[in-house]
């Protein structure tokens, strides 16, 4: 396992300051859920904060993401701003997508962000042609692949790995392997490991603690500066749990895990918790910390309240920017 980068004070606060705003951020859209606020279901991100920022970290602006149903996280660590994230749950114009992606489409592609694909391992073809752009320009980009342990059993991800490996594309898959594609345990879906998986294309694999942020963001890191070396594709397999339910309706889900196993995860492998904790061990005042926290939180309040109030788009452009 890669060890951890030499990384300043500042640099982590900013680190624990991302991670933050998207747990703040999915607080809140649970509340607008909640409040009938918003149409529709989105799907939470909590828990997984150090696979979406420890990799998006390691990236430079100009480099590709795609994202997936429960992209949120990826959204906000790749540089998406709050207020337009809410815009668009809500349906506004002022959304990245003008209100008609809403939380599962969204894109930034200033930020490098082509978008979250509601078709589960539905990214795995953009990412990699991106890739292959990449190449045919000899841009020194990187593109990153987000899908979780339920895309395994998605065909399209071994064909374009396949393509990957071949053509020795800068490409990187981050498997956000959270125990369950949807209500079913990844032991009754997908046979063998992801690792084997990614040898049987001759990809270079690496696994990590997807809950400790540090260890994300140094394995990441590596594997981007071995793909724009042109050594070709790879797979960061990141072990990791979301705290909430497949999508914000999911509640009562004691019949697929229980509320022990949910308990033990938050109180124990919470990556905020363990990288707030690992800032104090070295001389960080909780009050920075807790400063830090108090002013994301006005931030997040401040965007809910500029996405209520804002417009929706004029019935006039139902038609404009829409492909399909």
């Amino acid at each position: 396992m890669a060890e951890n980068p030499p990384v300043d004070t500042e640099q982590w606060l900013h680190v624990y300051e991302q991670m933050y705003k998207i747990r703040a951020f999915e607080n809140a859209t649970n509340e607008l859920y909640l409040g009938a606020k918003m149409p529709g279901l989105a799907h939470l991100y909590s828990g997984e904060e150090a696979v979406a920022v420890g990799v998006c970290e390691a990236l430079n602006r100009d480099d590709y993401i795609t994202s997936t149903h429960r992209g949120h996280g990826h959204c906000l660590a790749k540089g998406a701003a709050v207020d337009r994230m809410f815009a668009e749950l809500l349906g506004k114009e002022a959304g990245y997508c003008r209100g008609k992606g809403g939380s599962m489409h969204i894109a930034d592609q200033e930020t490098g962000n082509l978008g979250a694909n509601a078709i589960v391992g539905g990214s795995a073809g953009i990412a990699t042609g991106a890739a292959l752009s990449i190449k045919m320009r000899k841009s020194g980009q990187v593109a990153v692949c987000f899908f979780g342990d339920g895309a395994l059993g998605q065909g399209l991800f071994y064909e374009v790995a396949n393509m990957a490996a071949l053509w020795k594309l800068p490409v990187i898959y981050v498997v956000e392997h959270n125990l369950y594609g949807e209500y079913t345990h990844h032991t009754e879906t997908a046979a063998g490991d992801v690792l084997t998986r990614a040898a049987g294309f001759g990809l270079h694999a690496v696994e990590v603690d997807g809950q400790d942020v540090k260890a994300v963001m140094a394995a990441t890191a590596e594997l981007v500066a071995r793909a724009r070396r042109g050594d070709g594709p790879s797979v960061l397999l990141c072990h990791t749990y979301r705290f909430h339910g497949h999508h914000v309706g999911d509640i009562n889900r004691a019949y697929y895990r229980s509320p022990e196993e949910e308990a033990e995860w938050k109180a124990e492998r919470d990556p905020l918790s363990l990288l707030a904790d690992w800032l104090t061990e070295n001389n960080v005042e909780q009050q920075v910390i807790d400063q830090l926290e108090a002013t994301v939180t006005g931030d997040v309040q401040a965007a809910v309240d500029f996405a209520l109030n804002a417009p929706y788009p004029s019935p006039d452009e139902v038609t404009s920017h829409v492909f399909a």
